[in-house]
């Protein structure tokens, strides 16, 4: 899966664990699906997963890895798939706005993924085939690509990656799961919680001002391939400056959470956050103490890898010194008062698990 800020690859087995541990668990639903690392390993293990996220590119992540089902899709894909990577180099928007006027891929590279990108859209495929096409053409490039994992910015000497050539590989496509078909939405957050019911609520949301579109908008205008406007040395979409959400708002944070949370219909909560968010711990227990019994896994987390490299300027030196290189996850458990749950064994990288206080 792609390069990703706020992956949560490490806290898998404590999330998964977790949601084993609550009795007659059938549906998950992941408001905030990004990646759909979380879906993907919700699905694998049998349950069926709603996914939702207001982006484009998170929407075709999670009708790959989430909605479509291997037995649907899977030869048509490896046949097609084989097909695009034999499409020859054809220089377009990509290569112009990306390897031209920025610098997060090698023009041959760009080139590549424009004349990809095409022969996709003219197929005018079902939209599972598609968003499996395309996952897979966002996971080449962002292979090749020349940055931190993050597109606010590329680095300033190409990335070792960048030299190689851009080659698509079929995306781990799963099979069917026995409770009912998997789902992938495009609903904006508080949207999704009127619309979307099961067991468990997945919440993700964003924890701080960094915008999800802003720090890929290269993956959401490959999969729109609306070719936007842009702007700024990073060539970010125009549309960044108006898609705004609360939850990267300080002062608008704990409120969009509170009423996304009152309008959640889900048994039970798991809530992902950290440290470093708008909402401090202890606000966040309590808010969601209104709604049940909180327990909290507590861990320590290497920070963005950005975070090593130090703090530079937009002619890329070095201005600052990072004060910290880890910060603290949480992740918040919510049952109902009367639910007689017992925490499961912490995992080996969980640091503490108790009931929120």
């Amino acid at each position: 899966m792609i390069k990703y800020l706020g992956s949560k690859r490490v806290l898998l087995p404590t999330i998964t664990g977790v949601i084993a541990s609550l009795d007659g668990v059938r549906t998950v639903v992941d408001f905030f699906s990004g990646t759909s690392r979380v879906g993907h390993a919700l699905k694998r293990l049998g349950y069926r997963v709603v996914a939702n996220d207001a982006m484009t590119y998170a929407h075709a992540l999670a009708t790959c890895y989430v909605q479509a089902d291997a037995e649907r899709v899977l030869a048509d894909a490896e046949r097609l798939i084989a097909e695009l990577n034999a499409v020859k180099p054809s220089p377009g928007y990509v290569t112009e706005t990306f390897c031209e006027r920025s610098r997060f891929f090698q023009p041959r590279n760009g080139a590549k993924i424009d004349a990809i990108r095409e022969a996709i859209a003219i197929k005018s495929l079902d939209p599972e085939l598609e968003a499996v096409c395309l996952v897979s053409l966002m996971e080449a490039a962002d292979r090749v690509d020349s940055t931190t994992g993050v597109q606010m910015a590329y680095l300033k000497r190409w990335a070792a990656r960048s030299y190689n050539d851009l080659q698509l590989r079929v995306p781990d496509v799963l099979p069917r799961v026995p409770h009912g078909t998997c789902e992938a939405n495009r609903l904006e957050a508080h949207d999704a919680a009127e619309r979307l019911t099961g067991d468990v609520a997945y919440i993700d949301p964003p924890y701080n001002q960094h915008s999800y579109l802003g720090n890929y908008h290269v993956w959401e205008s490959l999969v729109r391939w609306d070719k936007p406007g842009v702007y700024g040395i990073a060539c970010k979409r125009v549309d960044c400056k108006e898609r705004k959400s609360p939850f990267n708002r300080k002062a608008d944070a704990e409120s969009a959470l509170r009423s996304f949370l009152a309008a959640v219909d889900c048994r039970f909560l798991v809530v992902s956050f950290n440290n470093e968010g708008f909402i401090p711990r202890q606000v966040m227990e309590q808010l969601l103490g209104e709604h049940g019994e909180v327990y909290t896994v507590e861990r320590e987390h290497p920070r963005y890898v950005g975070a090593k490299i130090g703090i530079h300027n937009l002619r890329g030196e070095k201005v600052g010194r990072v004060s910290h290189l880890t910060n603290k996850e949480f992740v918040y458990v919510v049952v109902p008062e009367s639910y007689p749950w017992r925490p499961p064994t912490p995992q080996p990288e969980a640091s503490a698990l108790k009931p929120g206080s």
